[in-house]
C-alpha cells in the first residue's frame, strides 16, 4: 500500500538540493535530506544487512527510511522515473520499522509494497535488489536469501545503474527534524544478472544538512541525522 510520497531519489537530486542552502533544506527547509552512499560503477544488484537504532528514534512528521536500490528519477527510458529499491521505513505512528520494497516504472507512479510490518530496533534483516539472470531488464527484491517479490520489468535497466545505499528523512512540508539512525553492514554489489556479488568499493558520500554517515575499515556504513542523530549512530558503530 503507498504510505507516503516516493522514498528513493536519487544523488543528482540529492547533491542538487545540497547546493540550495539552508532555506532548501529539511528542519528549517525543503522536504528530503539523506545520508548514505552512492557507487561508482553500473551493477546489477546491490544488498546489505540493515539494522536500525533503538532508543531516540523519533519520526515526528513524514518518513524517514534506510534502504538499497538502483535507478532514479529521469533513469528510465527517454528520462521517464525508474527504480527499484528495498529497506527499511518509519512512520510517526512508529512501532518499530517496516520492511517494504518500491517500484517506479515509466509512465507510473511509484509504488509501495509492506513485506512486514513492527520490526524492532537492533533486528538485522539482509536486503537486496537483483537483476535476474538470463532475463534481461527483469529484477527481484531478495530478504534474508529468499525472493520477496514477483519478478518486475524495468526497460533498459540492463547494465545502466549504479547503486545507492542510504538513509532519508522526509519531514512532509513541516519542517521537522526527525531522529534516525541506520546501520549497513556486509554491502555487496552485483556484477553480472543474477549474482557475482562483491563488497561495494570506493562510492560518493551522500549527505545533507543535519545528517552524517560514517563508513568504517570494514566498510559498513552508518547513516543518521536529526538532533539526536549522532548518539543513536554510537550504538550502531
Amino acid at each position: 500500500m503507498r504510505r507516503a510520497p516516493a522514498l528513493f531519489v536519487l544523488v543528482t537530486a540529492v547533491l542538487a538540493a545540497c547546493v540550495l542552502g539552508p532555506a532548501a533544506m529539511a528542519c528549517n527547509g525543503g522536504p528530503y535530506v539523506y545520508a548514505g552512499l552512492a557507487g561508482n560503477t553500473r551493477v546489477a544488484g546491490v544488498g546489505a544487512a540493515v539494522v536500525a537504532a533503538s532508543q531516540g528514534f523519533s519520526v515526528r512528521s513524514g518518513h524517514v527510511a534506510g534502504w538499497v536500490g538502483v535507478g532514479g528519477p529521469g533513469q528510465g527510458p527517454g528520462g521517464s522515473d525508474e527504480w527499484i529499491q528495498v529497506g527499511f521505513s518509519a512512520f510517526p505512528t512508529w512501532n518499530g520499522n517496516d520492511l517494504y520494497y518500491e517500484v517506479a516504472r515509466p509512465g507510473g507512479a511509484p509504488t509501495y509494497s509492506l513485506i512486514r510490518s513492527g520490526i524492532s530496533a537492533g533486528t538485522r534483516v539482509r536486503v537486496s535488489v537483483l537483476e535476474m539472470r538470463a532475463r534481461r531488464d527483469w529484477w527481484r527484491v531478495w530478504v534474508n536469501g529468499s525472493p520477496a517479490s514477483k519478478p518486475i520489468h524495468l526497460p533498459a535497466s540492463h547494465g545502466s545503474w549504479r547503486p545507492v545505499v542510504t538513509a532519508e528523512s522526509w519531514d512532509a512540508g513541516t519542517s521537522e527534524c526527525n531522529d534516525f539512525a541506520y546501520r549497513f553492514g556486509s554491502i555487496r554489489v552485483a556484477l553480472q544478472p543474477g549474482g557475482m556479488w562483491v563488497p561495494l568499493r570506493g562510492g560518493m558520500p551522500i549527505d545533507s544538512r543535519n545528517t552524517f554517515m560514517v563508513r568504517n575499515a570494514k566498510g559498513d556504513v552508518v547513516a543518521a541525522g536529526g538532533d539526536g542523530g549522532r548518539a543513536l549512530a554510537r550504538n550502531l558503530r
